[in-house]
């Protein structure tokens, strides 16, 4: 399982579903659109990721998208997308 921290606390993250659900309903366009220039959208996928993973494994999460992002370290988000393009797969235990 892939985990970010923030906050001193460590949640999952990974893609699902729900977060590209999320990600459309959040942005107003789907993931596939998303402009890879922009840092907001960026962020927002990770954030959408986190939350859905959170929802899917009954882990709390209550921070909001500008909490999360202010909490958001660059080198997390940078291996977030950097296990993405890797393959990384599920099994594997990754803390970001």
């Amino acid at each position: 399982m892939n985990l970010i921290k923030i906050k001193g606390k460590e949640y999952p993250c990974r893609v699902t579903m729900g977060a590209m659900v999320r990600f459309n309903r959040m942005s107003g366009y789907d993931v596939s659109e998303m402009d890879s220039q922009s840092m907001t959208d960026m962020i927002m996928f990770v954030y959408c990721c986190v939350k859905s993973a959170c929802k899917a494994d009954d882990v709390d999460f209550a921070l909001d998208f500008e909490t999360f992002a202010d909490s958001l370290e660059p080198g997390a988000l940078n291996e977030f997308y950097a296990s993405m393009s890797s393959g990384s797969s599920s099994e594997e235990k990754k803390t970001v």
